[in-house]
């Protein structure tokens, strides 16, 4: 969709005061963040964000998606979820699909209660990745409603900054579940282990953290300038010994740097 910055932010508020009342899909992203303020602003308490307390979230996403809600008085519902579906843990091609379905089926719910539109916060850049998930999303009739007034990330973070979200510029954000290789059983100790190392290399410093799991091998992605900072500050020897403590026999960094869904790389 053509149009500038305010006629897209024109055409989402009216889009959503249309709608009247609304259940948002929040996961604590940036999309997602602006989406439900920007919801909470047109609707006022008509506006409610779900997050799914799952193994698949890491801890500081769940914080980050607390106070964010308690900053702007927005009502908010964490909804407890596990590693139930099989199919999802078996770690298929398809395991977003199966994930999605899930987890939108109960926030679905939670919107027929109130009488509202389940939104989520998939943007028009979306579409590049390989995504079954989306596909869960709309079976279940959430409206993308970024992605309908055709929105793009960079304009998301922009609309963000101007509104005076402070995480406008916050690194991507995904699931754990998203790090571990095609055909690995998924477990809630593995997803603690990832979730646990990334934290440990954001406390060392490292803004752009991703840990990829490929069974005795991690893969260590990180913003392509911060590469160097794992030798300059001479802290290789200390992150090999963490990891190893973990489990790991091999312990690898990826001189590509970070790239979303660089794990869809070989998905045919």
């Amino acid at each position: 969709m053509k149009g500038t910055l305010e006629e897209k932010y024109h055409l989402l508020k009216k889009a959503l005061k249309d709608l009247g009342s609304v259940v948002v899909a929040f996961s604590g992203g940036v999309d997602s963040s602006f989406l439900l303020k920007a919801s909470f602003e047109a609707l006022g308490h008509d506006a409610i964000g779900v997050t799914m307390d799952s193994p698949t979230l890491p801890e500081m996403e769940l914080e980050r998606a607390k106070e964010f809600c308690k900053k702007y008085g927005i009502r908010h519902i964490v909804q407890k979820s596990s590693l139930g579906n099989k199919k999802f843990i078996e770690n298929d091609r398809l395991r977003c699909y199966y994930c999605k379905k899930d987890e939108m089926k109960q926030i679905k719910k939670i919107a027929q209660k109130y009488h509202s539109a389940l939104l989520d916060g998939q943007n028009l850049d979306d579409e590049k990745d390989y995504r079954p998930g989306s596909l869960a999303a709309s079976e279940l009739g959430a409206i993308s409603l970024l992605k309908e007034c055709g929105l793009k990330k960079d304009e998301i973070r922009a609309l963000s900054k101007r509104s005076g979200i402070t995480s406008w510029d916050r690194p991507a954000s995904a699931c754990l579940a998203s790090r571990i290789d095609y055909g690995i059983k998924i477990t809630e100790p593995l997803l603690k282990t990832i979730d646990h190392l990334e934290t440990f290399l954001r406390k060392k410093g490292f803004k752009l953290v991703r840990v990829r799991h490929h069974g005795k091998i991690a893969r260590i992605e990180l913003g392509r300038n911060e590469l160097a900072d794992l030798f300059k500050k001479g802290l290789s020897q200390t992150v090999l010994s963490e990891f190893k403590k973990h489990g790991y026999c091999y312990v690898v960094l990826d001189i590509e740097g970070y790239r979303m869904g660089s794990m869809n790389m070989a998905v045919g």
